[in-house]
């Protein structure tokens, strides 16, 4: 069967299509959208399976959202009536045991990156999601989510910062060790606050082997974690979404 995994975040749709008989259950093809261009989706899966003769046709889709409901009906309607598997948090799946006090609360991306931690690391580690949000979550050598952070990502306290003050520019400044103007002063304060609480919940986590960075900031970010072991995981919610998938889809 083949089936296509969504990711919907604040900003992006993240997608990836799945055929479970390929060797290894690589992915087909993968992309993502802003959110203007959704109604692109159709074509792209289709072009998709098109270049892939070996794939089924597209059977069932995986969604795991934290995007608006407006936004999400879109979506839906957009998969045209394709037998659809909404995904939620659950207390345990694919080796990884949520430690939330109410498991059902913790984001789905987040919860699908900590899947897709556990199938990359088999040891205890930090998970950054680095995004609209950035979120930084534990895991431990068993598998377990022990708790997280979430905090504004860079952009979102950039923009706090411009529309809850006066004066404060929205402009781009430039990370520096000592900055003496305020576009670089915002710039650089941002970035230090996300390295940071990073920095602060891995020593927090004494046995974690590796810090994961994920998300459209982990690049910038990874260039100022450099006393971490950091290690770069692209696409981590999709991939955990994958993970998880094979596994539901294995148990039906």
């Amino acid at each position: 069967m083949t089936f296509v995994c969504l990711d919907a975040g604040n900003t992006r749709l993240k997608w990836g299509l799945v055929d479970e008989t390929a060797p290894g259950h690589a992915w087909l093809a993968r992309g993502a959208l802003e959110w203007l261009r959704l109604a692109e989706l159709s074509v792209l899966l289709a072009d998709a399976l098109a270049q892939t003769p070996q794939a089924t046709p597209l059977k069932h889709a995986f969604l795991g959202s934290v995007t608006s409901a407006t936004m999400e009906r879109n979506l839906v309607r957009r998969l045209r009536g394709l037998p659809l598997t909404r995904l939620v948090a659950t207390t345990t799946a694919a080796g990884v045991a949520n430690g939330y006090a109410d498991p059902e609360c913790l984001g789905v991306d987040r919860w699908c990156a900590l899947i897709g931690a556990r199938a990359l690391e088999k040891r205890a580690c930090l998970v950054v999601m680095a995004g609209t949000a950035t979120t930084i979550d534990s895991l431990d050598e068993s598998g377990r989510f022990t708790g997280g952070l979430i905090l504004p990502g860079i952009e979102l306290m950039r923009r706090a910062l411009n529309q809850g003050t006066a004066r404060l520019p929205l402009a781009e400044g430039q990370y520096v060790p000592s900055p003496d103007n305020t576009r670089d002063a915002i710039a650089t304060g941002c970035l230090d606050a996300q390295v940071g609480a990073i920095e602060r919940a891995f020593r927090r986590s004494p046995h974690a082997g590796s810090c994961l960075l994920s998300g459209g900031a982990a690049d910038m970010l990874s260039r100022h974690l450099r006393h971490l072991p950091v290690r770069m995981a692209p696409n981590l919610a999709l991939e955990g979404m994958r993970h998880w998938a094979l596994k539901l889809i294995g148990d039906a």
